[in-house]
């Protein structure tokens, strides 16, 4: 058989020939699998949404996990590519200001600053002076400053592309372009089964790095891969006078606020694109035609003209010229605006590279990221902010639609902290949803769910945004300081819930997991999951129910991972695996007086002597039998109640009356997360698939006595590149940081901040920072860079709230009832 003829088997078949999957061929052969590796695309490659890209990239992102993307993009754009293929990219390194309008904005820069530098980054803050000089035609009105990055430019989308296909073709992979595939199924071994009209391919991974084709390519295996094409203009005009004499490219512009969108010298005419922020137009929602080849659609003037004319006040030199070419085109847009990288759901190797709305920006980061993922077990960035699965059965294909045109309104707006996005909401409300809505919670969405983030108290009943404290820091103080002082009740239904059980449901969970699970009935763990790198799969409490079943409880995000790891694992084993996370809902109740109010509504010992620390319990709550759980996420005397939904507001207002005369109070995840920080608990943002336990600082969790997945790689890892520190940071009265700021010592970076918060009870800034081993030490002074400007920290060696953990022991409430 020829290189030209179709191969009857391959290890990986990857479907499309845009820059996702001509970037993935290309980094899977660099990882060793390039003769396993066949690409298939239905015409040229290319010819989809990578060759009417605007090729942009920059070093501006507050992202922790792009910056490292986008870093890697450049430096193979910049010189690698071509360096290794000996074929030109047509690299344009002039560097980029993004502008800043308004003192949010800044906060935005200076914070992107800080991430910058904890990465490395070549980048600077400046203002108009430094602006004008390098980019003489812009007009500035009214702008403050912005954001340099010199080392940042543009290439030429289809010369980067068909460079990475000459380095993937040197190292084996085979490509076979005018190849459509038709059908995608998985057979009863496993194997994936890719039909073709030049004939049927088999092979142990399928990948879906289909464009605008992805999400129905995904419906041909029964996947709901949620993405909608939005189509994008950009504008290239006659040539421009100014430009002529030139003897530079002038820096890429964006402009955020007045153009929604970038300006930039193309060859010596201008380019102008632009991202309306009204009538977002989308465009093939049941299907895109499959004759299509390099389409674009006409300019559509009327949506656009707002911010074109914008751009040519931005441009003055413009103003006067004709547009010479309109390129109009569509992308592919999932509902958070983040691409689909890696598994998807409840399929085994299965993988996407598809949903990419910056292709050239993002693109070859990612899918080197994917290629180790798919060779190794893990990536070596947190990929929980582009998994597939973070997406579950509610992204329906009309919601999809709805997230899809809000992300496109989104795409040249602030991204404040925590922003939260509120079209085609409620999705998943849980039970309790419209009385604490009555009382004033404030919601955000998690996996779907409904979750209070924290209730308005003599403020407006909203999202109220800034990189720096806003009147939310003091209703979250009133929260925090309810839980310590008297007791606090939050909503905890969105917690992922999943029942294991059957004469194997012991020997398989004692397999997957790092700790040792509980050995009677009654018993709780907490415990992680690995991947065979040794790396973090997940975090989850144990629930030992019978003999038999046991219950397993952790972050909603870790839902479908959860499932799809279980599955993957099982084999042969003998259990029933029952997903509860929508059909069971939770209740977290701590405090002192968390005994007083739960005991006036059961029966039930809850003494310590009769209900231990860490156990168990199903007990009867106002007459509804429910699960609880003797533990807290917030260090406090408290329980867990798991509650059957039709009973659950029932519950909630029992306990509620129960608990007025001792001041309970309602409370979210701002002040769970402030609560759990001052007691030194790692959350999702420190235990990712980036890291092992050791890294983690969370060994103590390990068993060395026997074996699970993973093991041998975490216990045996090594000199550690970086390891979790827990420290403190001098506060300033507004800005608290966020979470990926620089860490140093010396005036030399040693490390970035993971999760930032303010400790209401302690008044300090507490953070986790994944930093070098060394400055690791308890007393170690360092400094970190919070809103520009550096900040004395110090490591901590314990919570800095009952470090010794007496609390959630105690046995009857400190403080008297109010």
């Amino acid at each position: 058989m020829s290189r030209n003829d179709l191969p009857a088997h391959a290890r990986v078949v990857i479907v499309g020939g845009g820059v996702m999957g001509v970037g993935l061929a290309y980094h899977l052969a660099h990882e060793g699998w390039g003769g396993d590796t066949v690409l298939l695309e239905k015409a040229e490659l290319t010819s989809g949404s990578t060759w009417h890209a605007a090729g942009q990239i920059t070093h501006s992102t507050s992202s922790f996990g792009l910056g490292k993307c986008v870093d890697y993009n450049i430096g193979l754009y910049s010189g690698k590519l071509e360096a290794e293929t000996g074929q030109a990219v047509t690299w344009h390194g002039c560097g980029s200001f993004r502008l800043a309008y308004t003192e949010d904005e800044m906060d935005w820069l200076r914070h992107t600053l800080s991430v910058g530098r904890s990465l490395g980054f070549n980048i600077e803050l400046v203002g108009p002076k430094r602006i004008a000089e390098l980019h003489p035609f812009y007009n500035l009105d009214g702008v403050l400053g912005a954001l340099h990055t010199p080392d940042d430019g543009h290439v030429d989308p289809t010369n980067v592309t068909m460079a990475m296909a000459a380095g993937a073709r040197a190292k084996g992979v085979r490509i076979f372009r005018h190849t459509c595939a038709t059908n995608i199924t998985q057979g009863a071994n496993g194997e994936w089964v890719v039909e073709t009209g030049k004939g049927t391919i088999t092979c142990e991974h399928v990948v879906n790095a289909g464009g605008t084709y992805a999400r129905q390519m995904g419906e041909w295996s029964g996947l709901q891969l949620p993405m909608t094409s939005m189509t994008h203009h950009y504008f290239v005009t006659e040539p421009v006078p100014e430009f002529q004499s030139l003897d530079r490219e002038l820096p890429v512009i964006r402009d955020d606020r007045k153009v929604s969108g970038y300006i930039r010298m193309e060859q010596k005419r201008g380019l102008i694109g632009i991202y309306e922020k009204a009538n977002p137009n989308a465009v093939w929602i049941d299907e895109c035609p499959w004759d299509y080849e390099n389409w674009l659609f006409d300019a559509d003037y009327d949506r656009v003209m707002p911010w074109l004319e914008e751009s040519l006040n931005r441009m003055p030199i413009f103003a006067d010229l004709g547009i010479q070419r309109e390129v109009h085109g569509a992308i592919s847009h999932p509902p958070d605006g983040n691409p689909l990288i890696g598994p998807a759901p409840g399929v085994r190797n299965y993988w996407c590279c598809c949903g990419t709305q910056i292709g050239i920006g993002w693109g070859p980061g990612l899918s080197r990221e994917l290629a180790r993922w798919i060779v190794h077990g893990a990536a070596d960035i947190s990929m929980r902010d582009f998994d597939p699965r973070r997406f579950g059965a509610y992204a329906t294909k009309d919601w999809q639609v709805i997230k899809a045109r809000e992300d496109y309104c989104l795409r040249h707006e602030i991204p404040f902290p925590h922003f939260n996005r509120l079209a085609g909401r409620p999705v998943k409300p849980s039970p309790l949803y419209d009385r604490l809505k009555e009382k004033g919670a404030v919601y955000e969405e998690v996996y779907g769910h409904e979750r209070p983030r924290w209730f308005a108290r003599g403020i407006e009943q909203r999202d109220h945004y800034g990189f720096g404290r806003t009147p939310v820091h003091d209703m979250v103080a009133t929260e925090c300081a309810a839980v310590r002082s008297a007791a606090g009740i939050m909503d905890i239904s969105a917690f992922t819930k999943v029942e294991v059980s059957g004469p194997d449901a012991g020997a398989l969970l004692d397999r997957l997991t790092a700790n040792r699970l509980p050995q009677k009935p009654g018993g709780i763990a907490l415990t992680h999951m690995l991947n065979r790198r040794g790396r973090i799969e997940l975090e989850t409490t144990v629930v030992k129910l019978d003999e038999d079943r046991f219950y397993l409880v952790c972050a909603a995000f870790f839902e479908q991972r959860l499932l799809d790891h279980l599955a993957a694992h099982r084999g042969t084993a003998d259990i029933t695996v029952r997903n509860l996370s929508t059909d069971w809902a939770a209740l977290a109740l701590n405090g002192p007086h968390a005994r007083d109010i739960l005991a006036a509504c059961t029966e039930a010992d809850l003494s310590n002597a009769r209900f231990k620390w860490l156990t168990a319990q199903q007990i009867t709550v106002a007459g509804h039998s429910l699960w609880a759980l003797r533990m807290s996420y917030a260090g406090e005397l408290g329980w867990e109640l798991h509650i059957p939904r039709d009973h659950a507001l029932a519950v909630y207002d029992a306990l509620w009356a129960a608990g007025q005369r001792y001041g309970l109070t309602d409370y979210g995840s701002f002040a769970m997360n402030a609560l759990r920080m001052e007691k030194a608990f790692k959350g999702a943002g420190e235990l990712t698939n980036e890291v092992t336990l050791a890294e983690a600082d969370v060994l103590r969790f390990a068993r060395t006595d026997k074996d699970y997945l993973g093991r041998d790689k975490t216990l045996n890892a090594g000199n550690l590149p970086w390891v979790c520190a827990y420290l403190e940071i001098a506060p300033d009265g507004r800005f608290d940081g966020n979470g990926g700021e620089a860490v140093l010592l010396d005036g030399k970076v040693v490390g970035s901040t993971a999760s930032v918060a303010y400790g209401h009870t302690v008044g300090k800034i507490l953070a986790f920072a994944y930093v070098k081993p060394q400055v690791n030490v308890p007393g170690t002074e360092v400094e970190v860079i919070i809103a520009g400007n550096p900040r004395k920290g110090r490591i901590l060696g314990a919570p800095a709230y009952d470090p010794d953990s007496t609390k959630p022991r105690a046995d009857a409430a400190t403080e008297p009832a109010q």
